[in-house]
């Protein structure tokens, strides 16, 4: 039987992607730094537990022994992605996560030749970041492969995690980036706006870091792609006026003070939210003349992400794994969404 570890498993998504792969039959490896935590979980849920670190790639592969699928909930990614891929590289194990830093997709995709060359699959971003919007993205080259612009845009979300909000503590002084003629090109905080039509009503939405200015150009090979993300007005404007001094946000003893706030006052969405909160995505692709929109509705972004990685999890321990960097369109298609319960595709405008 293959075997499945989880890392990161006792944090809010990772708690989520543990107890729903014990109640759907699979008995995941659960894994983290804190040996308190891992040993009280694996308990609770009768599972094996593995107690480590990820300061470096042996230390990571000494741990992997045996493991077919690594799922790595454990964020801020741009400290613990290397190390577990370096270490899957080198034990031949899948690599999966649940990040949407596009740094971190940035430097995944540069091991695309070695991974190919072992037989291994990266594939990062196997939750709400990024699934529902590269198979939007996906679908919108389908409707139009001759665009030579995507816009998406994020509307309707609530509630945020622990790991999510220290995640956006870390990159808060610094500056924004789009794709542009193939590039990735960084641009000042809240350097765009727009109104977007969600189902909802139109809503003013800013531009922002997301990971599929990497993971969409990988998929559609579209080469200007930016996100958005639904944003009060008055916040944008407050962000422009001053954004000069976010930079004091990133040194040591703000982070510290935010990353304290973030731990006191941060869980993550309650039961109720998980189960009935949705989400929405819009996006746009064009190619100067013909356009197309399509938006996607989703269950809560959590309750997305749970069941996005199991899924993908699961094909993965099942030899559905292709090798190289791959992105959920690339590796499972533009659909694989849609293979989840409250996700519904509208096509809304086109050609």
């Amino acid at each position: 039987m293959s075997e499945l570890l989880v890392y990161g498993s006792y944090g809010y998504t990772g708690a989520l992607v543990a107890e729903q792969a014990v109640a759907e039959g699979i008995d995941p490896i659960l894994a983290g730094r804190s040996r308190e935590a891992v040993e009280e979980q694996a308990a609770a849920l009768d599972c094996r537990e593995r107690v480590f670190t990820t300061e470096n790639s042996a230390t990571v592969a000494d741990y992997l022994e045996g493991v077919d699928v690594v799922l790595n909930c454990a964020g801020p990614f741009v400290h613990t992605a290397e190390p577990f891929v370096e270490a899957c590289l080198t034990t031949g194990t899948h690599y999966l996560d649940i990040t949407g830093e596009w740094q971190v997709f940035r430097d995944i995709a540069e091991h695309d030749d070695r991974a190919t060359e072992s037989g291994v699959m990266l594939l990062p971003g196997v939750g709400f970041d990024v699934v529902p919007s590269d198979c939007l993205a996906a679908h919108l080259h389908d409707r139009l492969p001759s665009a030579t612009e995507l816009s998406l845009a994020l509307g309707g979300l609530g509630g945020t995690s622990r790991g999510t909000a220290k995640t956006m503590v870390e990159n808060i002084g610094e500056d924004g980036v789009v794709r542009r003629d193939g590039d990735l090109v960084r641009v000042p905080t809240a350097h765009d706006d727009r109104q977007i039509p969600f189902s909802y009503g139109d809503r003013t939405a800013m531009a922002i870091p997301w990971g599929d200015v990497v993971t969409a150009y990988h998929s559609t090979g579209i080469p200007n792609v930016t996100v958005y993300s639904e944003t009060h007005p008055k916040t944008v404007d407050r962000l422009r006026r001053f954004r000069r001094l976010l930079p004091l946000l990133s040194t040591a003893p703000a982070q510290k003070l935010l990353k304290w706030l973030v731990d006191r006052r941060v869980d993550g969405p309650d039961e109720q939210r998980l189960d009935q909160g949705s989400g929405e995505l819009w996006g746009e692709a064009t190619d100067g003349e013909d356009r197309v929109v399509s938006r996607l509705r989703t269950p809560n972004p959590y309750a997305l992400t749970r069941d996005t990685a199991l899924l993908t999890a699961r094909r993965a321990l099942d030899g559905d794994a292709p090798a190289g960097f791959q992105t959920p369109s690339t590796a499972y298609g533009a659909d694989l969404v849609l293979e989840m319960s409250g996700v519904e595709r509208t096509d809304v405008g086109g050609v």
